[in-house]
């Protein structure tokens, strides 16, 4: 069972984190909270609170290409969610449900390497050409 705990929270950790870097992080900080006022109140506002600063880590981790400073972050929620867990083990359909919800945002947000974004409005007859980069144009 402990594996199992700290295999959910692991995916969990993930998901959250993920998020955080998304534009549906509040989406992210809402669930986490509500998880959090489910069984410790008491802890609910300091946890939003956490992710707020968890997402400026993300971000700066992200711009700066610091991958070890992202996982180390995951790492952290893992061992705080695993503890919640093993301590209300009722909250493992709560965890998943979270997991389940909050997954699809942060997967079809997370940036590729070498990627580059761009929205632009055009008429007529373009071309771009940028060499080794994937070049993503929006109409807008």
């Amino acid at each position: 069972m402990a594996s199992e705990l700290a295999e959910l929270a692991g995916l969990a950790a993930s998901t959250v984190v993920a998020g955080m870097a998304t534009t549906g992080w509040e989406a992210v900080q809402q669930a986490m909270g509500e998880l959090w006022r489910r069984v410790h109140p008491e802890r609910a506002d300091t946890v939003v609170a956490e992710l707020g600063e968890v997402r400026d880590e993300v971000l700066r981790a992200r711009r700066n290409g610091a991958e070890q400073a992202e996982q180390e972050l995951v790492g952290e929620w893992q061992t705080r969610l695993r503890r919640l867990l093993a301590a209300n083990p009722e909250m493992v359909p709560e965890l998943q449900r979270l997991i389940d919800d909050l997954r699809p945002t942060a997967r079809a947000e997370e940036p590729r390497a070498n990627s580059v974004t761009m929205t632009a409005t055009a008429s007529g007859r373009s071309r771009i050409t940028m060499s080794g980069r994937d070049i993503n144009i929006t109409k807008g």
